[in-house]
């Protein structure tokens, strides 16, 4: 998944019965909040006895050419608004390099790409989670 890289996960096994759950996440800012919200979030929440939700996610027409390659999940940082003629649009926030903490700063949203997904076209409908309520 870009961001992401790296990421690992496992048990850790002490000198007591109890397990800890290692996540390792990337170094960059940007891939370690995005990869944060994809694998450690709903598995920190079951952890802690809480009942894991899905991320508030919507469909929105993209109001940009979107560049994307098959062959693996992106996530990219954007701004989800109303769109005039109803609905919602969405508009990337700019370079999406995983250090670029700027880009998740000014983001409301990401725009979900999933793995076989190639590139989206001006008005086509994407997929976003959204961040209200969860930072």
């Amino acid at each position: 998944m870009r961001p992401g890289r790296p990421f690992a996960f496992g048990p850790l096994h002490g000198g007591s019965a109890k397990t800890a759950w290692l996540f390792a996440l990337p170094g960059n800012p940007v891939a370690a909040l995005v990869t944060y919200y994809v694998f450690a979030r709903d598995a920190l929440l079951a952890l802690a006895g809480a009942q894991p939700r899905p991320l508030p996610s919507l469909k929105a027409r993209s109001v940009a050419a979107i560049r994307k390659r098959p062959g693996r999940s992106e996530f990219q940082r954007a701004i989800v608004s109303p769109a005039a003629e109803g609905g919602w649009e969405v508009r990337l926030t700019g370079a999406q390099g995983a250090g670029i903490l700027r880009s998740m700063t000014e983001a409301n949203a990401l725009v979900v790409l999933g793995h076989e997904q190639g590139s989206v076209a001006v008005g086509d409908e994407v997929s976003v989670w959204l961040f209200e309520g969860l930072v």
